[in-house]
């Protein structure tokens, strides 16, 4: 992969940073976008929110640094337009303070934390006009962008109630809620959620799933049925399938794709404040936009979990799927239907900005979580990443592999589409600019 560094006299050093390091290279050890980045991700984990609306909340966390550090260094076109800030105001300080005002208004319940939080990141800058303008303008782009999402159709939760049990239609499975005696899918609503940077989920309508009859679905079916049965031995599902499982089980896409990308980015080392404020909003925009789409197509073509099919083997139709009553997958289902794979989109539309922001391959990452501390699990690229999530979610027998599949055509246009019309760089500087616009 060729790396397009260009040259560094446009790069932004905010005044307040050039001040503290005479205070002492500890002051200026982290990049504050990354910092509160791990605060976000994490603030939304410990709050129980479920991985879409991780998604959505890093999003509008991301984007409102973004817009705040943007309307100091003025590199990129921006998200909102409506900032503006004072000459000379500090640029981490108003990332600072986008970050928390936006992470303190949704998550009363962490306030201690994030306060404690502010103050210690904010310490690191001395004080003074340019910090107290930084403050001010993160401020001013949490609140706007706090606003812009206030009615994006995230809520009142919205359930859909299953039809008759017709071949190939989604029916909920065992750990689904019940709502009114009925189990039910949930997160209908999530197809209607305003996207950040997509025109429009209709122009990302996959293609059907396979016909019932056909040998592909045969094919994906029987897969399924053998690597992802709780009953599996060993040859069926080898531990280090079991383990990413297990790993992305646990995981979500938010999680994932921003340790990773922060690794990435600490590997590189020469990537600006701005440049990472970017980065870091369209990942996450791709994130949400990722889910957003996805539920526009599972709702749209409503097709079964593999147990409710394998339990209906002999109803599809198909002499080459014989059904199993007594089947159970490895991992409980989530309560929506099955194609396109959720975590097979997101991973797919994350993974996608991220190869155009940073190159394929080459890379050292290494993903853990606290939640399943006995499994590490390394990469060199994201394509690695993307192919563990899609054998999780067979071997874990909550998805058929054309429900991946699908998922990661439509991750990939998601993020394609993020990439190429958010956030574009002012002058056409952009370092990775059309190197990877061969697809």
């Amino acid at each position: 992969m060729k790396k397009i560094h260009g040259d560094t006299k446009n790069r932004v050093l905010g005044l307040c940073m050039l001040i503290a390091t005479l205070f002492g290279s500890a002051v200026a050890k982290a990049d504050v976008v990354l910092d509160w980045n791990v605060i976000a991700v994490n603030t939304a984990v410990t709050n129980g929110q479920n991985p879409f609306a991780q998604a959505r909340y890093a999003a509008i966390v991301q984007l409102a640094v973004f817009e705040s550090v943007n309307a100091i260094t003025g590199e990129y076109r921006p998200y909102l337009g409506t900032i503006v800030a004072p000459a000379g105001a500090c640029p981490e300080a108003s990332a600072i303070q986008a970050a928390y005002r936006v992470l303190s208004t949704y998550f009363p319940a962490s306030a201690s934390t994030l306060l404690t939080a502010r103050a210690n990141s904010l310490a690191l800058i001395p004080d003074g006009q340019a910090k107290s303008d930084g403050i001010a303008t993160g401020d001013a782009a949490a609140l706007a962008m706090i606003a812009l999402r206030a009615n994006d159709g995230s809520s009142p939760a919205q359930f859909k109630i299953p039809g008759p049990a017709v071949p190939g239609e989604y029916q909920a499975t065992p750990s689904c809620p019940f709502v009114n005696g009925i189990a039910v899918g949930i997160l209908f609503q999530w197809q209607n959620l305003t996207p950040f940077g997509i025109p429009s989920v209709s122009e990302f309508l996959l293609d059907p799933p396979p016909a019932l009859d056909s040998n592909q679905y045969a094919k994906t079916y029987n897969e399924v049925k053998a690597v992802g049965s709780a009953s599996a031995n060993s040859t069926e599902r080898p531990q280090d399938r079991a383990d990413v499982v297990l790993y992305y089980a646990a995981s979500s896409p938010t999680q994932v794709f921003n340790q990773a990308a922060r690794q990435v980015v600490a590997e590189e080392g020469w990537h600006s404040l701005s440049e990472n404020a970017r980065a870091f909003a369209l990942i996450n925009m791709a994130l949400s936009d990722g889910a957003v789409t996805t539920f526009f197509n599972k709702y749209h073509y409503n097709f079964w979990r593999p147990e409710t099919a394998i339990h209906a083997g002999d109803t599809d139709g198909n002499r080459k799927t014989d059904a199993d009553p007594n089947w159970v997958p490895f991992i409980p289902a989530p309560c929506f239907p099955s194609y396109p794979s959720a975590h097979g989109t997101l991973s797919g539309a994350g993974a996608e900005v991220m190869r155009r922001l940073y190159g394929e391959a080459g890379h050292a990452i290494t993903l853990s979580n606290p939640a399943v501390p006995t499994i590490v699990l390394h990469y060199g690229s994201f394509r690695q990443i993307t192919d563990d999530i899609s054998d999780a979610r067979v071997y874990g027998g909550i998805h058929f592999r054309t429900d991946q599949d699908a998922g990661a055509r439509l991750g990939r246009a998601v993020g394609t589409a993020i990439y190429k019309n958010n956030l574009r760089p002012k002058h056409g500087n952009d370092r990775h600019d059309d190197v990877w616009d061969d697809d």
